[in-house]
């Protein structure tokens, strides 16, 4: 493997430090919870969903200690809302290296924008602390197995937030797959067919005050700040992310990989995808995008949208109650075809229903969401030491399989062979893409 220069970037104010020596130093005094210890969690990056994950770590009984982020608002913000479920005010930073050389912190919520997951992992890991990353817990292929050595190398639990594998419905799916009732099965359909309109990159200003644009873009090209890439329209570019596919697919992706037994690596990937509906926006991730894995004896599929306005998420009224979505509208179900019976399977609390020929239902099972139990999972990991349901190892191989689809699509709507054993594919510009260029000075730490 490469060897990398020795040196991130942590702070607010862009300063370089010497990774290796904090690694050595922090990870000797790695704390592990005991039973009766109350945990006490950090969260890094304060945006939309890393508040929810916090919030429901604090009502499992961790305690919130710290807040890190390079906005001051968001911090505020981040704050007002987890005040209603914590009385005690956590500290507030905006240096990553405050939070992970704190002595008092047993784990981290990663809860940046994607293209910050993985060098905040590794750093977190380095420092002796415990990780719940949100998916896709990485930017590329080449970081996601740095993940993997770093939680192994230190001894860390590190959660993915593919909060589908702590669902009891889930399990029951992939229960009932494999007791053999489908018959012999030899697709599977991902659908990410969701509703959505065209992106447009308003006017480039001066960041505000305080905030350090260089250090958010991190091993991004630098380019102008404009609020309506910090504000969510990161998901739009490449740079930043990996699309909708790895944005809110990985989560149906990751799904029916559990479900079918965890099938291992495909021998190929072959994608079709652009911007056919919104052409003339700004967005450069695919607004369609068709994908399809071949496993040898099974094939699954994946189809994304970013238009129809008729497909929807599964309700929350549905998630709460004894309901199943309307399915042919539902944007992020799984079909799975047996020979015999065809399952129909909805994430985060759709269900699952099982039909024959004419479509009466034989089998069924309503979903609740999975998130209080993946949380409760990730703290009971964090004292057990065993493995957590999502943990890195698992998560790393649907991670790639996701990314295979995107650089197929990214590449010239190819198909690509992939080689295990090599770690790469029959084309010269997706292997580039295997670990694309990092700015000096935000490199992924080496492992030490």
């Amino acid at each position: 493997m490469e060897r990398l220069n020795r040196r991130t970037f942590l702070g607010q104010g862009g300063s370089i430090v010497a990774f290796g020596a904090l690694a050595v130093h922090a990870s000797s005094r790695a704390q592990v919870p005991g039973a009766n210890d109350r945990i006490n969690l950090a969260m890094v990056g304060c945006g939309g969903r890393g508040r929810y994950v916090m919030r429901g770590l604090i009502e499992e009984k961790a305690n919130l200690v710290a807040l890190c982020d390079l906005r001051q608002d968001r911090l505020d913000e981040a704050w007002k809302f987890l005040s209603e479920v914590q009385s005690a005010k956590p500290r507030f930073s905006k240096d990553m290296r405050e939070v992970f050389d704190s002595k008092d912190i047993d784990g981290v919520v990663v809860a940046t924008p994607d293209h910050w997951h993985a060098p905040a992992t590794i750093m977190a890991c380095q420092a002796g602390k415990d990780v719940y990353v949100e998916k896709p817990h990485s930017h590329n292929i080449w970081e996601s197995g740095r993940m993997v050595e770093a939680a192994r190398k230190y001894n860390r639990i590190v959660q993915v937030g593919t909060q589908n594998r702590s669902g009891a419905y889930t399990i029951a799916a992939r229960d009932y797959v494999r007791s053999g009732k489908l018959g012999k099965i030899g697709l599977v359909k991902v659908f990410n067919m969701k509703s959505g309109g065209p992106f447009h990159l308003g006017r480039s200003s001066e960041p505000p005050p305080g905030f350090n644009w260089d250090a958010w873009l991190g091993r991004a090209p630098v380019r102008t700040y404009r609020e309506d890439i910090f504000d969510g329209g990161w998901h739009k570019y490449w740079d930043f992310s990996g699309g909708d596919l790895a944005d809110d697919g990985i989560h149906q992706l990751d799904l029916a990989l559990m479900v079918m037994g965890d099938p291992g690596l495909p021998r190929s990937v072959r994608t079709v995808g652009g911007r056919y509906v919104y052409a003339d926006d700004d967005a450069e991730v695919p607004d369609i995008q068709v994908a399809n894995w071949d496993f040898g004896n099974l094939l699954v599929t994946f189809e994304l949208t970013g238009y129809p306005k008729y497909m929807m998420k599964t309700s929350g009224t549905i998630r709460r109650n004894d309901l199943f979505p309307y399915w042919t509208h539902n944007a992020t179900r799984i079909e799975i075809y047996g020979s015999d019976l065809m399952m129909t399977l909805g994430r985060h609390g759709g269900g699952w229903i099982v039909q024959q020929s004419g479509g009466g239902v034989v089998d069924k099972m309503y979903g609740r969401p999975c998130d209080e139990e993946h949380y409760r999972n990730f703290l009971e990991s964090m004292r057990s030491r065993k493995p957590p349901t999502a943990d890195i190892s698992i998560a790393h191989t649907s991670n790639l399989i996701m990314h295979m689809g995107n650089l197929a699509q990214r590449v010239g709507n190819v198909s690509l062979q992939y080689d295990p054993r090599t770690g790469k594919f029959d084309n010269a510009k997706a292997n580039q893409l295997i670990k694309p260029e990092y700015r000096k000075g935000y490199e992924i730490p080496e492992l030490s």
